[in-house]
């Protein structure tokens, strides 16, 4: 199965329509069992060196971290994590359009923006275009997707060192075969989303 290589084809698209600072959005997170969901918005600048830059699942480890910090370094970009209390009180999806809801709004100069997946928050002062797959399609929401990425695993590696016998700094907070039986061995941390299944049957 190929995949497509992102290219800056629908940015251009709205540069011909007169927008001018066009971001990209993805998240990270919408499926573990603990941790919160993140989302990242990038504004990547005429010039910056895009070569490499894939949807995060699409590159190694190690990649992800050369690119986080080169994206952080060179581009304009916001980071937004919703932790699992909030997640568990509006629902994941609404957690998620929230986290990149204030990612736009951090992103003052942003007019237009693309977002992964097929929905856009609500009350955004700009205009924007859900793209499914968004991640393999355009450089921003690629490099969105790896900051939100690489930001929520460092977050999952630092709780591990807490509860290391959900191993997080393996599986991030996914519902592993291995997770699972330690919560059924060990019950839940105030890190577990109580509203999912996996989670909810422990809750005490």
């Amino acid at each position: 199965m190929t995949t497509n290589k992102p290219t800056f084809d629908l940015e251009f698209d709205l540069k011909n329509q007169g927008y001018k600072y066009i971001i990209g959005i993805d998240e990270a997170g919408r499926g573990p069992l603990a941790g919160p969901v993140v989302a990242a918005a990038v504004y990547i600048p005429d010039g910056f060196p895009t070569i490499g830059i894939n949807d995060s699942k699409q590159i190694s480890s190690k990649n992800r971290e050369l690119f986080y910090n080169n994206v952080t370094k060179g581009c304009d970009y916001t980071i937004v994590e919703i932790d699992n209390k909030m997640v568990d009180a509006i629902n994941i999806r609404e957690a998620t359009k929230l986290a990149m809801q204030r990612c736009i709004f951090q992103m003052e100069k942003a007019d237009a923006a693309i977002i992964d997946g097929n929905f856009v928050p609500d009350q955004i002062p700009i205009f924007a275009k859900p793209i499914i797959k968004g991640d393999n399609l355009s450089f921003s929401i690629a490099a969105a997707s790896i900051l939100a990425k690489v930001w929520r695993d460092h977050i999952m590696e630092a709780l591990h060192t807490f509860h290391p016998v959900y191993n997080w700094k393996q599986n991030k907070g996914y519902g592993t075969l291995e997770h699972r039986e330690a919560i059924k061995k060990y019950g839940i941390t105030n890190y577990h989303r109580k509203s999912f299944g996996g989670v909810k049957e422990y809750v005490k």
